[in-house]
């Protein structure tokens, strides 16, 4: 193995243990909103790492090529920018089902606006 493929070896197994590690911490959550916090670590360390490792090996193979750079920078932010809105809608909807608002009588009702 050169080196090369050693450092990609370790990245992907780094993203493995961040895939592993949020699957064991989604088993442990008590709640769906924490759950779906517990995301974050695979979305935004692990993919983009997968996506580095990938860039790293091209670009040991085949030398560099702007075109995979990009593709790579446009992966990364697009990672990013979908699971950000996507998880920022997912906790507002989990959010607005599971709180627990006063009505003035001091009777508790779910949802909110009810």
């Amino acid at each position: 193995m050169s080196l090369v493929e050693i450092i990609v070896a370790i990245l992907v197994i780094f993203a493995t243990f961040m895939v592993v590690a949020t699957v064991f911490a989604q088993w442990r959550a008590p709640d769906a909103l924490t759950r779906a916090n517990l995301m974050g670590p695979t979305v935004a360390v692990a993919f983009p790492v997968l996506i580095v490792a990938k860039l790293i090996y091209d670009i040991a193979e085949h030398g560099f090529d702007l075109h995979d750079f990009l593709r790579a920078l446009l992966a990364i932010a697009g990672a990013w920018i979908v699971a950000s809105v996507g998880s920022f809608y997912l906790a507002r909807s989990i959010y607005g089902v599971t709180v627990v608002d006063e009505t003035p009588e001091g009777s508790a009702s779910e949802g909110a606006g009810k």
